[in-house]
């Protein structure tokens, strides 16, 4: 078997946000408040389609020290990657 690609469990989310449907700022809060859901080094996703979310989220994780470490377009919205920093 070939070795596992080591960006890959770097990146596995360990909790997702749902907030597809959501407008901001409801989104941030969600991440806010379960941003501690996830131990330090952990990523959590979150799922948003609220135009806003597309600047906010990562303009979030730098205000707040965090790292927006991927953002994938979905059929409707993002999926960010947010790495727990501290």
């Amino acid at each position: 078997p070939y070795p596992p690609d080591p960006a890959t469990p770097q990146l596995q989310a360990l909790v997702t946000i749902d907030a597809l449907g959501r407008k901001c700022p409801i989104p941030i809060i969600m991440l806010a408040e379960q941003i501690r859901d996830v131990p330090v080094g952990g990523v959590i996703a979150v799922l948003a389609d609220d135009p806003a979310a597309y600047s906010d989220v990562p303009a979030w994780c730098r205000m707040k020290s965090h790292e927006c470490v991927f953002r994938t377009d979905l059929p409707s919205g993002w999926s960010f990657g947010i790495r727990r920093r501290y």
